[in-house]
């Protein structure tokens, strides 16, 4: 014990806004009358020497890097902890207070108040949590629960894109036209990777898990819900057995271009609300629990972290596309929009002209945190899984997971590839407006920086 210098320490706070807020997530903004489970600021910090970091995985849709930027400095003032030693993601649950525009999806000036406290206050109990600990990496292979959303439909069938007016390649999420589906354009991402972490005194200190499946959504409008992320945690800490400081936590893999609504095999879950959340959450938690009793662990592991905020150029639209879309926002009814083919139409021209008035370029915070023989990488945005199978492939370390909207968000960041095929994640748009080797840029800076470590 007294050759130990590794502790870890852990904690969750409730975060749950209150009935009434608003709702990001979706095309048009919905409001809080219900809700069905609690909301969290999960929280695991690790020391080392003169080393801390602190890891945090907040119930939410996605934040922005100036909000975070500000918890950031206020946890560094509470803590001492650097900004660059800080991770803190959104689980991405679309059932949760707003912090940031999406579409028609608007901020909850109260809740963007009310959570930074919150964030800061889980990282601080979770310092004052500190032990000596010992941590282990595993892994599950899960790819049923997985489906890209990305589909090539029979040639009857003609995506449009809402910005363009041009014809997709392919039709994300098929809603209605499931009959000229082909098939899915690629491979999804299947393994559930995790850093495990006990005292030495044997006890369950917390559980990070990385999943790429989006989320599930199988609530009503109006519902607060952490959705299966949210259950796999509260379900994690009876398999194991752990007592009640355990934190469970489930972070969002590389999901851009995954989910599970199935438009092939409609019969495959529960149609019930909540309840596909529920199984998935519950399989995966019984599935990771019966694998720890294989795990290496190891007692005095190192700890390092690198940062590295990267700049990347904005796609506008030109001079004749801005004046064709002032046209159609000028006639739009936007308080009464319905989100059909004319109503993309008036939303995605409304995103042009807001869109316009951005900086020509955003910044992407990339990181990448070594803990033993394990990798952590952090990027900040929707990627899809061609993104995380590629670094897993590249980065030579045993055990290696990405973490997506990290630390900011600069929405859909799809390779180059996909972009050329359309879809929703590539319709020009406050979210998705990156210039097109937006992907390659920030893989090639990750790869760097784990390869300084």
């Amino acid at each position: 014990m007294d050759n130990h210098t590794f502790y870890a320490g852990a904690a969750k706070v409730k975060t749950t806004p209150p009935l009434g807020t608003r709702i990001n997530g979706d095309f048009v903004t919905h409001y809080a009358n219900f809700v069905h489970d609690d909301l969290n600021s999960r929280a695991l910090v690790t020391e080392q020497g003169d080393t801390k970091v602190a890891i945090v995985v907040v119930d939410i849709c996605v934040m922005p890097k100036e909000f975070l930027d500000d918890v950031k400095k206020s946890i560094t003032d509470h803590t001492g902890i650097p900004a660059s030693h800080l991770l803190i993601s959104s689980t991405h649950t679309h059932a949760a207070g707003s912090v940031a525009d999406v579409h028609l999806g608007s901020v909850d000036p109260g809740y963007v108040k009310k959570l930074p406290g919150l964030i800061v206050q889980s990282v601080v109990e979770a310092l004052r949590k500190l032990k000596p600990a010992q941590i282990a990496f595993g892994s599950i292979n899960a790819p049923e629960h997985l489906l890209c959303r990305r589909y090539h439909m029979n040639e009857t069938y003609v995506p449009v894109n809402p910005v363009s007016g041009k014809p997709d390649q392919i039709k994300t999420n098929p809603f209605g036209v499931e009959n000229y589906i082909e098939k899915s354009v690629a491979p999804v991402d299947p393994d559930l990777g995790y850093l495990a972490i006990k005292g030495l005194d044997g006890e369950w200190i917390a559980l990070l898990a990385n999943y790429s499946l989006h989320y599930v959504g199988d609530w009503p409008n109006g519902a607060i819900s952490a959705d299966y992320f949210g259950v796999f945690a509260a379900h994690l800490a009876g398999v194991l057995g752990a007592g009640e400081d355990f934190v469970g936590m489930m972070s969002n893999g590389t999901s851009g271009d995954v989910n599970i609504w199935d438009f092939q095999d409609s019969e495959r879950y529960p149609k019930e609300h909540y309840a596909k959340s529920e199984l998935i959450g519950t399989d995966l938690a019984n599935r990771v629990a019966q694998s720890v009793n294989g795990l290496s662990w190891q007692i005095n592991p190192d700890l390092s972290v690198l940062y590295e905020d990267l700049e990347i150029k904005v796609v506008k639209p030109t001079e004749e596309e801005f004046l064709s879309a002032s046209v159609i926002v000028s006639q739009a009814d936007y308080e009464n929009v319905v989100v059909d083919n004319e109503g993309l139409r008036k939303l995605y021209a409304r995103e042009q002209l807001l869109l316009n008035e951005f900086e020509d370029t955003k910044i992407c915070p990339v990181q990448a945190i070594k803990i033993g023989t394990g990798i952590i990488g952090a990027l900040a945005g929707e990627f899809f899984s061609e993104t995380g199978l590629f670094l897993k492939n590249e980065i030579g370390s045993e055990h290696y997971f990405t973490i997506s909207m990290a630390n900011g968000n600069v929405g859909y960041v799809p390779p180059a590839a996909e972009l050329t095929r359309g879809g929703y994640e590539t319709w020009r748009c406050r979210y998705s407006c990156l210039e097109e080797g937006a992907e390659m840029l920030v893989r090639k800076k990750l790869l760097q920086l784990t390869e300084r470590l």
